[in-house]
């Protein structure tokens, strides 16, 4: 407890307060606790009694309301808190029962509970009740209650559980305080690295000594020619993740080197559980010396006491777990759900030092440890050791890099942010285990790779592209059934393309859809390089493809041989037949390899954009149905309509227009038959399955460590290119045709436009204009459209209806609203892009999963599916 005598003048007191505690003013009615917490904290920051009262009373001296007012004040403090933020109490507080309700909070919350306590003299809180209106008429008991009760708390303010009290005694006291806020010893977020981290070392000097070395430390050593030191020609710095004792050969040794490694400031340290046990050990408290610490404490028994003291103070300065580069990383012992990082509290240290068990043990009589790490869905990597592991393994985000050094394993290193895996072979075993080391757990090297808890609800995800995007709760249902009920395999499905929207209505005659309008309205935006590549007459499909079976298998547990996965735009598996699936993904992946790319790219797996060929082999069912019903109709009753109706103006009778109407809808449904039967043609049979599909891919997503969504598309054409030659010979793989257009050049329009005009005369679809720089933002930061789709007027027909040409009809269409398509399909490329990225920087799947799951979901907002 921090005190100080009344004094004539009083130099300006520091009061540190921990930058996330629990601050609890302490004082009598009239102290100025409200007028203290204005100067020194933000309004924000401040719960007031006084104003929860009025809040459900609407008067701030109700009394009778004081238990709801505490109510509210304890629900708004728990919020706070929970939130990560310091938090003020201004009541009264001068009984025990108050203050332990609010320590309580605190450590619910595992926040520092801090009092500064306002010790005012009954005269001074009296002159002040009297200068205020509402106060005016408060007995003087009232405040002489007060402070008897202040009085008798002051001496177990410390006992209640309050880790700092400060005292402030008199008015010159309290107007020269001076609040200060302090970093939370494990908050060390300014740090950035790069950092090294070291798995449990347990004593294995010589394991410790080759691993640092082989990190690019420089060892130094005293004049016995002991290590005592190890610093990074880069500036790297070293953090050990604790047991750093105990079974090993030379737990000095280790003790010496990362001692010195951390009084030099190369490296950083959090304990261990053998940590802690030593260190009570040293301290004199009664612990049993088991599991290597009887080993310890004969080495250290050759040590001096000197030595032995300097390793008990360096435990005891051992903070629980450290908080690291901006809160992306955190470090500790055994591991820490994010509800406890940059928490302070005997539950945060213990769950940091020894993990959670299921009060279970297993048959070698150990405890079964709580697999944490499964359900863990922080965006923060942790980093941590403890429970001895085969080999050092990505889950949900977090890395166990303890790999059984002592017991004849390895030690382990993690190379951060490079997220580096470097390891060096033990020399020997030099304990032997209780349980083999062998990982088992529920959920798989893997985890819950897609978690109901993850999909369900309305959802808001993060984007670096686009900020915070919201999915509806009706719309996470509906893409939750297609997942469950059709989708492929989650671990497959890394990523779902975007809807696009077409180009604005054109006025042209005769013309819904015209390049004029999109080429005009990228120029608008500043973008003066776009690329028209032809759109193809097929289904959107993504290819996950692996340059074999064991990449297939071992990276994303591809079943059945296959090397890797094609599916839907809605994340259902493309082909029906698992053997042509498996041929297709065979021959794309041999291209892949004879174009040099698994090499270029320095990858063993590629994930494609592509169209699928013919638009019959998946849309087989909605052409018979839909399309070809139509044409049959109109071959089966318009012939006869019109013959009746030349026969009819044969005898005379006055049929006006009617005859040549019916002409013109024979023709517009011969060529709503003629478009529709370009989608169609015979596939399947040969040895593989495969005859008769064309595949066109004509983007590389992502490969091992790399987004490749945003490389241009003249580049991207030309990877491309690359594959399709070399499968020129079997014939599968089908080319991109494209060219690219300047939008400040009127030559170049017109020549875009002619081109798409041969396109469609052919019979082609239309095409897709994209920024050729593939990423593109406005001016005010915003996405540009990352393609609009022109389609023919002919291909319009099988979207608006044989007779949608008609200029009544196309005056009708005109008005047609694009506003809510164009920011969904934006809306799906930023969540594409995040996906992609959170993929390439091998975070855990089900982080890729969030963003995939929303671009399904938005899927379900309603808008005009002809657009």
């Amino acid at each position: 407890m921090s005190t100080a005598a009344d004094s004539a003048t009083v130099a300006t007191r520091a009061l540190a307060v921990p930058d996330l505690s629990l601050v609890v003013l302490v004082g009598a009615t009239g102290s100025g606790k409200s007028t203290f917490a204005a100067r020194h904290f933000a309004p924000t920051e401040t719960v007031s009694s006084d104003v929860c009262r009025g809040m459900v009373s609407d008067d701030p001296n109700d009394q009778s309301a004081t238990p709801d007012a505490f109510d509210l004040l304890h629900y708004i403090v728990g919020k706070r808190l929970a939130a990560g933020r310091l938090t003020v109490v201004d009541a009264t507080n001068v009984q025990s029962e108050p203050r332990k309700q609010l320590v309580r909070l605190a450590r619910e919350h595992d926040v520092l509970p801090v009092a500064i306590v306002l010790d005012l003299p009954e005269q001074v809180c009296a002159e002040r009740n009297a200068a205020r209106p509402d106060r005016a008429g408060l007995p003087r008991r009232v405040i002489q209650r007060h402070r008897r009760e202040l009085q008798r708390s002051l001496r177990h303010l410390e006992r209640e559980g309050f880790r700092t009290v400060h005292v402030l005694r008199g008015v010159e006291q309290v107007e020269a305080a001076e609040v200060v806020r302090e970093r939370r010893y494990n908050d060390l977020r300014h740090l950035t690295g790069p950092f090294d981290i070291v798995g449990d070392v347990h004593g294995c000097r010589e394991e410790l000594e080759s691993l640092l070395t082989r990190l690019g430390y420089l060892l130094r050593r005293d004049d016995a020619g002991r290590p005592v030191d190890a610093e990074h020609p880069d500036g790297r710095t070293a953090v050990f993740v604790g047991d750093l004792v105990d079974r090993g050969p030379d737990s000095p040794g280790v003790l010496r080197l990362v001692m010195g490694m951390v009084t030099a400031g190369h490296a950083l340290c959090v304990p261990g559980n053998h940590e802690n046990k030593l260190g009570r050990h040293l301290s004199g408290r009664q612990v049993r010396l088991t599991h290597g610490l009887a080993e310890t404490m004969e080495q250290l028994e050759r040590e001096t006491p000197e030595f032995r003291e300097r390793v008990r103070e360096f435990i005891r300065s051992l903070v629980s777990h450290y908080v690291l580069d901006g809160g992306a990383l955190v470090v500790c012992h055994a591991g820490l759900p994010e509800k406890y990082h940059g928490r302070t509290s005997g539950r945060v240290r213990s769950h940091a030092l020894y993990g959670d068990t299921t009060g279970e043990t297993d048959e070698f009589g150990l405890p079964v440890r709580y697999p944490w790490a499964e359900d863990y869905r922080g965006s923060a990597a942790v980093v941590y050791g403890h429970t001895p592991v085969p080999s050092a393994t990505w889950l949900n985000n977090t890395l166990c890099l303890d790999t059984g050094a002592v017991f004849g394993g390895r030690l382990t290193a993690l190379r951060w942010p490079e997220r580096e895996i470097v390891d060096v072979p033990a020399a020997r075993v030099w304990y032997e285990p209780v349980r083999p080391l062998a990982q088992e757990a529920p959920g798989g090297a893997d985890g819950r790779p897609l978690d109901l808890t993850d999909v369900t609800g309305r959802r808001v995800v993060e984007t670096r592209h686009m900020g915070r995007l919201a999915v509806r709760e009706e719309n996470a249902a509906a893409a939750l059934e297609v997942v469950s009920r059709f989708g492929v395999d989650p671990r497959h499905l890394l990523y779902l393309p975007p809807t696009m929207a077409p180009c604005a209505t054109s006025r042209e005659d005769g013309y819904l859809e015209h390049p004029a309008e999109a080429f005009a309205a990228y120029r608008a935006e500043g973008v003066r390089q776009v690329v028209c590549e032809e759109k193809h007459m097929g289904s959107r499909a993504v290819l996950l493809v692996c340059r074999d079976e064991a990449v297939a298998a071992g990276r994303f547990h591809v079943p059945e041989g296959a090397r890797g996965a094609v599916f839907t735009r809605t994340g259902r598996p493309f082909l029906d037949d698992a053997a042509v699936a498996r041929s297709l993904l065979e021959r794309v992946s041999d291209a892949v390899g004879e174009a040099g790319l698994w090499g270029g790219l320095g990858t063993d797996w590629v994930l494609l954009d592509a169209e699928l060929m013919p638009w019959s082999l998946k849309a087989g069912g909605l052409l018979r149905r839909q399309y070809a019903a139509v044409g049959a109709a109109a071959r089966a009753v318009l012939p006869g309509a019109l013959a009746a109706l030349e026969a009819t103006a044969a005898r005379g009778v006055d049929v006006g227009g009617l005859p040549a109407g019916q002409r013109q809808r024979a023709a517009d449904a011969d060529a709503f038959t003629e478009a529709y039967r370009r989608y169609c043609w015979p596939t399947g049979g040969g040895a593989d399955g495969l005859d008769g599909i064309r595949l066109a891919p004509f983007q590389i997503l992502a490969c091992e460590g790399r987004s490749l969504a945003a490389l241009p598309h003249d580049e991207q054409l030309a990877l491309i290119d690359r594959i399709v030659a070399a499968d020129a010979a079997r014939g599968l793989l089908a080319p991109t045709r494209r060219l690219v257009v300047d939008t400040g050049d009127e030559a170049s329009v017109a020549a875009g436009t002619r081109w798409w005009l041969d396109l469609t005369a052919a019979g082609g679809e239309g095409m897709v204009v994209k920024p050729l720089a593939a990423y593109v933002r406005k001016a005010d930061g915003g996405l540009v459209q990352p393609g609009v789709k022109c389609r023919g007027r002919e291909y319009l027909r099988l979207i608006y209806g044989p007779e949608y040409t008609r200029p009544e009809n196309l005056a009708r269409l005109r008005a047609r609203h694009l506003g809510h398509k164009r920011s969904l399909a934006l809306r799906e490329y930023a969540l594409g892009l995040e996906a992609l990225d959170r993929l390439a920087a091998g975070e855990p799947l089900w982080r890729v999963h969030e963003a995939v799951f929303a671009v399904l979901a938005l899927e379900s907002e309603p808008v005009d599916p002809r657009l």
